[in-house]
């Protein structure tokens, strides 16, 4: 699957939320979206991820980002996930890897020498028209804010 890049029209989306609500790309004209894909809730870099994102939500919000994560999870899973640990921002439930696919976040991942497909890490900055402004592939957990803060010209 090709990688997005700066420019690049974002993949619309229709998926399900944390909520059993239906979330669209389309949601989120008029303002920026940080759109993150992760592997699975609840594991340690995941989470890692998620409560960094959580941590900087109001910071987000005065630079008009909103975020959203993406994950094969089924949506009591993402429900669970968001609880616990008190996220408050959208999760989204990609089970046929639909979403995860068209951003090129899916693809093929090694570990512990053995290779098998899966959710890469990956992170889209989008501008108030779904264009992407910046696209990271196989973030680390803990760059994901630091990266945008960056892009956004913030120095919080």
């Amino acid at each position: 699957m090709a990688h997005l890049k700066s420019g690049d029209q974002a993949p619309g989306f229709t998926l399900t939320g944390q909520e059993d609500n239906t979330v669209q790309l389309a949601d989120f004209k008029g303002q920026k979206l940080l759109l993150y894909f992760y592997p699975r809730a609840e594991t340690p870099g995941c989470t890692k991820q998620a409560c960094q994102i959580r941590d900087a939500r109001s910071e987000l919000a005065e630079l008009g980002v909103a975020a959203v994560g993406i994950s094969p999870d089924k949506p009591a899973d993402q429900k669970r996930f968001d609880e616990r640990f008190g996220l408050g921002f959208p999760l989204l439930s990609d089970p046929d890897h639909v979403a995860a696919q068209a951003y090129g976040a899916w693809g093929e991942k090694s570990m512990y020498g053995k290779t098998s497909m899966g959710i890469i890490r990956s992170a889209f900055l989008m501008d108030e028209n779904g264009k992407v402004l910046n696209a990271w592939y196989k973030v680390k957990p803990d760059e994901t804010v630091p990266l945008v803060r960056q892009a956004l010209g913030s120095d919080s």
